[in-house]
């Protein structure tokens, strides 16, 4: 394997691998995406929920990857003036989430004010999207996402990633690779208080004035005791932790490492899903336990693909690079393509593995052209930046 470490930390904008999996990340959200729908049909054709599953549990890494790269690329955080590094990372997620947050209900309006009634799509309920529903959403995004904007949901965590990050950084300088790893043991072990607070009502748990929470979450806390030490940034420390004392296995030991990991991980979140739907049956509070980005399943499928990709480690390409360089307008612009694309190929005698993918490679095309044009228009290049 070549010597990355202090390629990593001296030059990270020519990092090939890093390029690699933003491309690959952005596909698998797009693809996840696709999946959606076929997920959705749980109530009316359980095989095609049962493809929508099984394909859908194979992305679920694509948010973690991209967290992943956030760390490899600025963690320890180098800058010495805390409001200039807001200003620049936070400032340049507001245009395109407010422009986004604009534009995709429209898009989503336009297109099923006239399409919506031929749609077949079990997500979709087309009379929502009429002109008060439109009117409400383009000055209710202010709060938070809705479902035009779902993606969205990333720009806001990611904001939040960027105002601790500093803080972060100040320790990682003087914590040894012992310390980061105890404090990733922790964060690992906070992976799996989805599935306590699933079972501990079914051991007899009865909350606390009527509130379910664990460890102190009540409803005037809703910090428990692992609230500050879980969640995404575990990601950005694991990126760090990684980067900077990268494994030096063989291939053969990676193989044997990551592939089982992988595979039960994988197992556990698709077969998760299923069990959950039959014990629980259209409950996605219940659900979305095992697709949760921060659950210890998801983790043992994400770091076996970051590993293997990190060993690799591809060269800087420009073709890669060019489209790394159109991922973020891919992520923030795709999901109006995803339900065009569903009713495309919502065509008899199309098995859902094909539609699926013929969705996915289709709506990421469209994305990937919207991106090319806006990068290659000065005025527009910010929204997608």
């Amino acid at each position: 394997m070549k010597n990355v470490t202090e390629m990593s930390f001296r030059k990270r904008e020519t990092i090939g691998w890093i390029d690699f999996l933003r491309v690959f990340a952005a596909f698998l959200v797009v693809f996840s995406h696709n999946c959606d729908s076929f997920v959705a049909s749980f109530d009316r054709d359980y095989s095609t929920f049962l493809t929508g599953v099984l394909a859908g549990s194979l992305t679920r890494p694509c948010v973690p990857l991209f967290v992943m790269m956030t760390g490899v690329l600025l963690l320890p955080v180098k800058s010495t003036d805390l409001g200039a590094f807001y200003r620049k990372r936070i400032g340049r997620l507001i245009k395109p989430l407010v422009f986004w947050s604009l534009a995709l209900p429209l898009a989503f309006w336009a297109y099923f004010s006239t399409a919506g009634a031929s749609t077949a799509n079990p997500s979709i309920v087309a009379a929502d999207f009429n002109n008060a529903g439109l009117l409400n959403k383009l000055y209710t995004w202010i709060f938070n996402f809705n479902f035009d904007t779902t993606p969205l949901w990333y720009l806001y965590m990611l904001a939040g990633l960027y105002l601790v990050m500093p803080m972060l950084s100040a320790w990682l300088e003087r914590a040894d690779k012992r310390d980061v790893r105890l404090v990733l043991k922790i964060w690992a072990g906070s992976l799996f208080l989805p599935y306590l607070n699933m079972l501990a009502p079914l051991m007899g748990y009865q909350g606390n004035y009527g509130n379910m929470g664990l460890f102190g979450v009540c409803d005037w806390n809703v910090y428990g005791t692992f609230y500050y030490v879980s969640g995404f940034a575990g990601y950005l420390l694991l990126a760090y932790y990684l980067s900077r004392w990268p494994l030096n296995w063989s291939w053969s030991k990676t193989w044997a490492v990551c592939l089982p990991s992988f595979l039960v991980g994988y197992a556990m979140t698709a077969g998760g899903y299923v069990w959950f739907q039959e014990m629980f049956p259209g409950d996605y509070a219940y659900l979305e336990i095992v697709w949760l980005f921060c659950g210890i399943n998801v983790l043992m499928m994400t770091v076996p693909l970051f590993i293997v990709v990190q060993k690799w480690n591809p060269g800087p390409s420009p073709v890669m690079a060019r489209l790394a360089s159109l991922s973020f307008g891919v992520y923030l612009c795709h999901f109006v393509f995803v339900y065009i694309a569903f009713d495309w190929f919502n065509v008899s005698g199309l098995s859902p593995v094909v539609r699926i993918v013929c969705g996915a490679v289709v709506s990421t095309l469209l994305a990937v052209a919207v991106s090319f044009v806006f990068q290659k228009i000065r005025p527009l290049r910010q929204f997608i930046a």
